[in-house]
């Protein structure tokens, strides 16, 4: 049995004036609406649904607790917007950074950020801006191969396979030993530029694992995304299940798929 996801239904006087607060004031996506006027509707934002029933379906003054990457980020944009917020970003005990924002009818959204998260992301620009650098710029394929031999992956002596998937990247990053200029990370992005991306061979040098290059990494790729790519892009992994924890910090989510294997010998 698996359960994958939950959508919070809240009760609105006016499902139009929902809409409108959530998407012009608090940064969520229109997703849809039923009737006309609308007696119903949802918005999106990345994995947070949120419908909006008219007068049905709940009371005035649920409260709902939406976890974000950047609280103080959030803050400033949506303080900016009017946005009804009831506390201003603050550290709590157990470990996260909340604020409290009230809808038209009364709901309580209670916004929050991982603490250890963020302390996370502090130290990966810290390090950036001492033990290394992120530099917009694929490997070479000697690079490539260094670093594959590093951690252990096979390798085609000829190159010919390196050349081959450095090539089909559109986009890429290296992680700069900022004393040698060495390159001790690296990640690939394929992609058609119209709303597909795929995400390939992030990779940190055996003797820098656990120094914050990787997230150091997918940061400044995350930041990419979020000024070049369409709206509603779709990025895509494959990674194993261990990994898993470490790419939903960037909002990466399981998803369904399935494959086909092609062997020719």
């Amino acid at each position: 049995m698996l359960f994958k996801t939950v959508v919070p239904i809240l009760y609105s006087t006016d499902v139009s004036r929902s809409l409108t607060y959530y998407v012009d004031v608090l940064g969520f996506d229109r997703r849809w609406e039923w009737g006309n006027p609308p007696s119903f509707g949802g918005v999106i934002k990345d994995a947070v649904e949120i419908f909006f029933s008219e007068k049905d379906q709940g009371n005035a003054g649920t409260w709902i607790s939406v976890v974000v990457d950047d609280i103080d980020g959030y803050y400033e944009t949506i303080r900016t917007k009017g946005a009804d917020i009831i506390a201003a970003p603050d550290t709590k005990e157990w470990g996260m950074r909340e604020m409290l924002v009230k809808d038209p009818d009364g709901h309580m959204i209670r916004f929050g950020q991982n603490v250890s998260a963020q302390t996370e992301r502090n130290k990966s620009e810290t390090l950036a801006t001492g033990d290394f650098r992120i530099v917009e710029r694929a490997p070479s394929a000697l690079e490539y191969r260094s670093l594959a031999t590093a951690i252990g992956w096979s390798s085609d002596e000829n190159s010919q396979a390196e050349e081959a998937r450095l090539k089909a990247a559109r986009h890429g990053w290296v992680a700069e030993d900022t004393v040698t200029g060495n390159v001790i990370g690296c990640v690939l992005l394929l992609s058609d530029d119209t709303g597909f991306y795929y995400l390939k061979d992030l990779m940190v040098h055996s003797q820098w694992q656990g120094r914050y290059v990787a997230t150091a990494i997918l940061e400044t790729l995350h930041k990419w995304l979020e000024k070049n790519a369409p709206e509603n892009s779709a990025v895509w992994l494959h990674t194993a299940e261990s990994l898993a924890s470490f790419y939903k910090k960037f909002g990466f989510l399981p998803a369904f798929g399935m494959i086909k294997m092609v062997n020719n010998k």
